[in-house]
């Protein structure tokens, strides 16, 4: 409310240009709207974190700016709602809606993407993450945070533009073991291998900070390259998930694509220095799709398609995902002029 700053039920109908909504009498609304939200000019913010007791707000801010503080019933309510509301604020203009639905499944995380940074963010006592207690089957954690309450965060501070983003982003923080699973609930889903399904968008699976969050990578572990290779024009980067050599678990990796001399190199995001972690010669090598409803028998874990493989001259077989069909054929043509 704006006078009387409590929590009411309203009945919510989105047109076009406004946002009406409705009180709610023995169960049915009323004929004549409580009143109206006009949608030209406004802003949203979803997650809005401003309330710690109430994870389920949207914000709107009115280009008279007037707040509205909308609590839904649940998360996928929630993202439901303020991907509708974006749509119609943004009605008038059909490119940033067809930009606002590719965003909303896409697997493109921020360039230079440096996890330390995160962790010192989350980690900050004003805007961070805010730790509490929990209980789960009995017994109580301190210091913990949820799933879903990270998710929201990482998305509140623009580090991912989507809950799927910030679930992969999660899952990297908790792969380079910034992170660990706390209780049952959280534990129970690293049994899986597959990134995707390490880390619960939950709000009743249970994370904390690791001890060992702040560890120095040591000088041993970084690898010598030839300034050589490094030294091709970029022809094209992004993210994908590579399969580990050793562990065969799944990592998200940036990689980055050389010509002249031709070379494909990947990135671990968790290290600030500008150095690949791997990297590998293209002339001789081959590169094929690989067919979802076909996993090679050196793939392990759950595989979620879009899967190719590049066999070195030397055969070693990189197994690699892309986020969709579109992705992986674009990676295959930009490679293949180059083997």
């Amino acid at each position: 409310g704006h006078v009387v700053r409590n929590w009411k039920v309203r009945w919510f109908v989105l047109l076009q240009d406004k946002l009406l909504y409705y009180k709610i009498e023995g169960g049915k609304k009323d004929p004549s709207p409580k009143g109206r939200i006009l949608l030209d000019g406004c802003t949203i913010t979803c997650p809005c974190l401003e309330y710690e007791n109430r994870p389920l707000l949207i914000k709107l801010k009115t280009k008279t700016n007037t707040d509205y503080f909308l609590e839904c019933c649940s998360r996928e309510e929630r993202d439901s709602w303020a991907l509708d509301i974006t749509g119609a604020i943004h009605a008038g203009h059909p490119v940033q809606v067809q930009e606002l639905h590719r965003m909303k499944n896409s697997f493109k995380l921020l360039e230079n993407i440096s996890l330390h940074h995160i962790v010192e963010r989350m980690c900050d006592s004003s805007a961070g993450i805010r730790l509490t207690r929990n209980l789960e089957q009995g017994n109580r954690y301190k210091e913990t945070f949820t799933g879903s309450a990270l998710v929201d965060w990482l998305i509140s501070n623009s580090f991912a533009v989507s809950r799927f983003e910030a679930v992969t982003l999660a899952s990297m923080l908790m792969e380079e073991n910034f992170l660990r699973p706390v209780g049952a609930r959280s534990t129970e889903a690293t049994r899986y291998s597959d990134l995707s399904e390490q880390f619960l968008d939950d709000s009743t699976a249970l994370y904390m900070f690791a001890e060992s969050s702040k560890k120095n990578i040591s000088s041993k572990e970084e690898l010598q390259f030839n300034i050589s290779e490094l030294s091709g024009t970029i022809v094209k980067q992004g993210f994908l998930v590579k399969q580990g050599h050793k562990r065969k678990n799944w990592k998200v990796r940036r990689f980055v694509l050389r010509a002249d001399p031709a070379f494909l190199h990947y990135y671990d995001p968790t290290k600030e220095e500008n150095r690949p972690v791997g990297g590998f010669s293209l002339r001789g090598c081959l590169v094929s799709a690989l067919e979802d409803n076909g996993v090679p028998a050196g793939v392990k874990g759950n595989v979620q398609g879009n899967l190719f493989k590049i066999i070195t001259k030397n055969d070693i077989h990189y197994y690699i995902q892309a986020s969709s069909k579109s992705e992986r054929a674009q990676w295959i043509e930009a490679i293949k002029p180059l083997t």
